[in-house]
């Protein structure tokens, strides 16, 4: 009997906008696609980059929640710019979010349509 990953579907953040599924968890490890600055009714909240960054970063949150870990639980962020000058205003809100625990991180600069920030993450989950 082969082992498959479990959906995560549903959480307090955004709903997917596109056709992926939001997390998968396959054994302690928590897969967490792209997300933005959407509202939990999946409508964009644009503001300043620091705004969005933390926005983005409670719907990666959530789905962390749902899939019974959290951002403390985070070992790798791959986070997408629309641009790459927003950079040290963007770090500091991401230091924020993550309150003194800093996983590891690759952050580039990437066309992105009407949003200032895309995050996905890998964490890790205590079964």
């Amino acid at each position: 009997m082969s082992e498959k990953p479990i959906a995560i579907t549903k959480s307090r953040g955004a709903p997917p906008a596109g056709s992926y599924t939001p997390a998968l968890v396959f054994r302690d490890l928590v897969f967490v696609s792209g997300q933005g600055p959407l509202d939990p009714n999946g409508a964009i909240v644009s503001g300043t980059i620091e705004e969005e960054t933390e926005r983005t970063l409670r719907n990666v949150e959530a789905l962390l929640v749902a899939a019974d870990s959290g951002l403390d639980r985070v070992l790798k962020c791959t986070c997408y710019l629309a641009d790459i000058e927003d950079f040290d205003r963007f770090d500091e809100a991401y230091r924020r979010v993550f309150a003194g625990h800093l996983p590891t991180r690759t952050t580039v600069e990437a066309g992105l349509a009407g949003i200032k920030v895309e995050i996905d993450a890998i964490a890790y989950r205590t079964t």
